[in-house]
């Protein structure tokens, strides 16, 4: 069997397609870059793994560039991937997967997949969010869950520590802490989970004959329900429990549409203390410290 005359020949039928099928480019990419990474694979346990190299030059010298060995060896592991299971997602664009194939973790690079697809996500978000490690971010259980194909609830996909980037502020106080996560709230509202909108800073309400000022007020919406934001630049306290509490319950009370679930607090604090989150018995509250960087 001619290896390259093959490889060639795939590739260049791939470059007339994508002039004429300009709708259905991507898949034809991916099919090909399968069929491509299949010969490599063959031509591998015929001559070796310097076989790529030499392929890479006599494509580059007849065909142009995109054929380094480097994308030569992304399309030999892209068969493998296909060929363990992994199904074949044409929401996903050939610069995806050349990301993806890095990750050597099946569960990581299933969870960066699934938010590819169901948030549509750019090469430039996807590469920062692995930077940011947003799956090992995510507890245990939640990866579990993930996993083993569970249902999801809204607390599993905070973030812990929440990430917030810090703009050259020296002093950090609660309303510059407020004022950084404003200054990037779309990074923000990313780092708690997925479906969260803004409805107010500063939130107003008013317990008996005393204004009181909610931190942050959010909206889920796949979950339906409002969600109470308290920052807090210290470890966590008791009495931030019972104030986060007063203001979710007076949000029931008083906001929550009679078709909408109770409302969830969540309390960004700048250390972890477990045993006051054992101490509090309301479900509804979760925790979650933050770093600056």
């Amino acid at each position: 069997m001619n290896y390259y005359d093959n490889i060639k020949q795939e590739l260049i039928n791939n470059e007339i397609y994508k002039k004429v099928k300009d709708y259905s480019k991507n898949r034809n990419d991916l099919e090909t870059y399968y069929k491509v990474g299949k010969i490599l694979f063959d031509a591998g346990k015929h001559y070796g793994d310097s076989i790529i190299k030499e392929y890479s030059k006599r494509l580059t010298e007849e065909l142009g560039k995109g054929y380094s060995t480097t994308n030569l060896k992304y399309m030999r592991q892209f068969y493998l991937l296909i060929e363990k299971g992994q199904p074949m997602v044409d929401q996903l664009t050939w610069s995806h997967y050349t990301i993806l194939l890095s990750i050597k973790d099946e569960n990581k690079r299933n969870y960066y997949i699934n938010e590819c697809i169901k948030n549509n996500l750019s090469k430039r978000i996807l590469i920062q969010k692995i930077k940011l490690n947003e799956y090992e971010r995510l507890d245990e259980n939640t990866k579990l869950k993930l996993n083993n194909k569970e249902e999801i609830n809204i607390e599993d996909l905070i973030k812990n520590p929440i990430i917030i980037k810090n703009k050259g502020y020296e002093i950090i106080s609660e309303k510059i802490l407020k004022q950084l996560i404003l200054e990037d709230l779309d990074n923000f509202l990313t780092e708690l989970g997925d479906n969260f909108t803004y409805v107010g800073n500063e939130y107003k309400i008013k317990i008996g004959d005393r204004y009181n000022y909610i931190d942050l007020l959010l909206f889920n919406i796949e979950f339906n329900c409002y969600v109470v934001i308290e920052l807090k630049i210290t470890e966590l306290k008791a009495e931030y429990i019972g104030q986060i509490k007063k203001y979710m319950n007076y949000i029931d009370k008083n906001i929550r549409k009679i078709n909408m679930n109770q409302t969830i607090g969540i309390i960004i604090c700048k250390k972890e203390n477990d045993f006051v989150m054992e101490y509090c018995s309301d479900d509804r509250i979760f925790s979650s410290k933050y770093i600056l960087i």
